[in-house]
Order: structure tokens, then sequence, then C-alpha cells
């Protein structure tokens, strides 16, 4: 009786050490992936493949089906060749946006990097560069349009700008000139593309600064020439004396005139009275 027990129990254990190794001979590794294709996240939750199992494959991010199922199989400890195909996403072209274009040499599949250009007048803020991921386009980028800063006041004159905002690219700001002054450069400056204006400010010139040939005119009629007190003084001298000397001239004229008028009478007199001759005599 004890023979047969043990002989018994000798067979059971045989046969689970038999069952044992049958089962391990059937059971599938952990299933390979490339770089494309992984497993699902119920796959790698599991830790035993036993024969007969079925595990789904699928693409890696960035990834997508071109053609399969994914599907694979465990058959006599070994998996079904995978008919999966992946292939990188394209993004396509970036959505645009104001003011910005992009420079797609790289392509528009994931992982590709698109160069942000920004219009003229305008500058890049942020990141200068999109990047092709999983989801679409990343990255943030805008093109912001160049500001010039207002210009200081101009002496004698203001600016024509009433906005409290610095001037954007291609606005214009005019200078006028207080009553009296005269624009010396250009009357109106544009903001560049650079954040600089096309041309200096001008000045406001007035008095002896500058003359027009208005001005010039108007001091010719309206302003006496000037002379030295010195120069003044020997001109009213020169005056005095000319007019003293003519008027000794006129009086002497005058003196002889009635000399010659009184001789001619007192002569016509004597011819006209012979005996006032004789009495003379």
């Amino acid at each position: 009786m004890e023979v047969l027990l043990d002989t018994c129990g000798r067979g059971i254990y045989l046969l689970l050490i038999y069952i044992f190794l049958l089962k391990a001979a059937a059971e599938c590794p952990k299933p390979g992936t490339n770089g494309n294709i992984v497993l699902t996240n119920d796959a790698l939750l599991m830790n035993d493949f036993p024969e007969g199992s079925e595990v789904t494959l699928e693409c890696a991010t960035g990834y997508e089906i071109e053609s399969g199922s994914g599907v694979i199989n465990c058959i006599d400890g070994k998996w079904t060749k995978p008919d999966l195909t992946c292939r990188k996403k394209d993004c396509g072209p970036p959505n645009p946006k104001p003011n910005m274009s992009f420079n797609t040499s790289q392509g528009t599949l994931f992982g590709a990097i698109a160069t942000v250009i920004c219009d003229k007048g305008y500058h890049l803020s942020g990141l200068g560069y999109k990047q092709c991921f999983d989801g679409g386009w990343g990255g943030r980028a805008k093109c912001e349009i160049v500001l010039c800063d207002i210009p200081a006041q101009v002496a004698n004159g203001r600016i024509v700008w009433d906005s409290k905002d610095d001037p954007k690219y291609g606005e214009v700001i005019q200078f006028v000139c207080d009553e009296g002054y005269t624009l010396d450069g250009t009357d109106s400056i544009k903001c560049g593309e650079n954040g600089e204006y096309d041309f200096m400010p001008p000045q406001c010139v007035g008095g002896g600064d500058i003359l027009t040939a208005e001005d010039t005119a108007t001091s010719a009629t309206s302003v006496t020439p000037t002379i030295s007190s010195f120069e003044e003084e020997n001109y009213s001298m020169g005056v005095t004396a000319t007019w003293k000397k003519k008027r000794i001239s006129s009086a002497l004229r005058c003196v002889l005139f009635f000399f010659f008028l009184h001789l001619i009478r007192v002569t016509i007199h004597c011819f006209k009275n012979p005996n006032h001759l004789s009495s003379l005599g």
C-alpha cells in the first residue's frame, strides 16, 4: 500500500513538473518594439504572455497608421509578425498670421522646424520658429509693428502729434514753427522700419538767424541804415558847415545886388541932372 502511494505521488509530481515546463515553453516573451511602433497601454500592463495571447501594437507619438491593424498573437512561444506600418504625421503649412510668413525648407513632417519671418516694419516677439509636434505646429511667435520714440519738442515751435502712443512704422510727425520763426529742414519725418526716422527733426530759426527774400525786402524798405556816432557827428557837422556857408554866400549876393542897384540908380540920376556932376567937380 505504501509502495502504491509512493508511486502515485511521484507520478503526480512528475505530471505537475511536465505541465509547468510545457506551459513555460509555450509562453511568449514581452513583445519587442522599434522606433515608430510601440505597445498599447493595455499591453504594457501585462506581465505574462501565455500561449494564444493577443497584443495590439500602435504607432509612436508623432506617427500615424499607414497600413495594418497592429494585432499580434503568441503561437508556440513566438509572436506573429506585425503587419502595422507607421509614417510621420504631416502638420501641413503653418496657419497664416498677420504680418508673418514661414520658411518651411525643412518640410512639414513631425519634428520639422519652420522659421518665422516678419513683414517689413514689424519685429519678432517670442520664438523665432515653430515646430511640428504630434498635435500640430507649436511655439509662440508674434510679429509686432515697429515703434519710434516721440521726438523732443522743437524750440520756438511744436510737434503735430496728438496721440499719447509712440508713432508706429509708416506714421508721420509734422512740425510747425511759432510766428516769426522759419523751419530749417523738413517739415515732417516718417517712422522707419528700424525704429528710426527718415530725417532729423527740423529747427525753428528767427531774428538774425536766417533771412528770407521777403524779410530782406521788408528790411530794405523799413530799416534806415545805421552809422556810428562818430560818422553821424561828422555828417551833422558837414551839413551845418555847408548850410552856414550857403547862408553867408546868399547874404553877400543880396548885399552886392542892392549895392549895384543903388549905384545904377545914382548913375542914372547923375545923367539926368548934369548940374550935380558939375557941383561934384
